[in-house]
């Protein structure tokens, strides 16, 4: 005999309820195999459900929009640095710069080597560092490094750290309303199972062929086990 199993999309979900819906709609007042209480709690849970989903979908493509030109900030702003850090580190090798000055940058310790810019948080942190480390030698009387000028690297610099910000939220924003699809689906499921129970026992008096024909009508979904005869 072949087992029910519920819809495992949401989109399987919302075709599921939607069909028992329009069949019920073109189907005799008496002759429904729903109680009108559940059918009208499965016109609401399919409505909602279908906002949340949109809902979803939007916020998604917002973030994956956003992402597309955020990736553009960080490659501008882990080249700018690097660049800076390469300048920097010729001019201690020209004796244009004090080797003990790089301890301002905090790059003391990295034997002339490019700090790990690897990460969005790693950039952030170097970003800072080189940001503030040309500020305080400059301040000291240093001749400011040019091309790039960190006046450049800051501005590149603060177009990535805002634009982390943004991406930030958006994965918020994305997570939050993922949950409420995930937590909704718990009263979907809830509803499908109580439709699909409410038309198998309406029609357990037909002949096996005849019930499974009339519950596919109503969306209920059957599925045969491998090797299974379908008759």
């Amino acid at each position: 005999m072949p087992y029910r199993r519920l819809p495992n999309t949401d989109t399987a979900r919302i075709k599921a309820l939607k069909t028992a819906i329009e069949k019920a709609a073109e189907t005799d007042f008496k002759e429904l195999s729903i109680s009108p209480s559940v059918l009208s709690e499965a016109r609401d849970v399919v409505s909602h459900f279908e906002y949340l989903c949109t809902r979803y979908q939007q916020v998604y493509n917002t973030q994956v929009k956003a992402n597309k030109t955020f990736i553009g900030k960080v490659k501008n702003a882990r080249m700018y640095l690097s660049h800076f850090v390469q300048v920097l580190y010729m001019c201690v090798l020209r004796s244009e710069i004090k080797e003990e000055q790089l301890e301002l940058y905090g790059l003391e310790n990295l034997n002339m080597v490019l700090p790990d810019l690897t990460s969005n948080e790693q950039l952030l942190e170097w970003g800072m560092k080189i940001i503030e480390g040309e500020k305080k030698r400059t301040s000291r009387g240093g001749v400011p490094i040019y091309n790039p000028s960190i006046a450049k690297v800051k501005v590149i610099y603060t177009l990535f750290k805002d634009g982390l910000q943004t991406q930030k939220l958006h994965q918020k924003a994305t997570a939050r309303v993922l949950k409420e699809v995930a937590d909704y689906r718990v009263k979907v499921d809830e509803v499908i199972i109580d439709i699909w129970e409410q038309v198998e026992k309406h029609h357990i008096n037909l002949t096996p062929e005849e019930r499974l024909a009339r519950n596919r009508e109503y969306g209920v979904v059957y599925y045969y086990r491998k090797g299974e005869v379908i008759e």
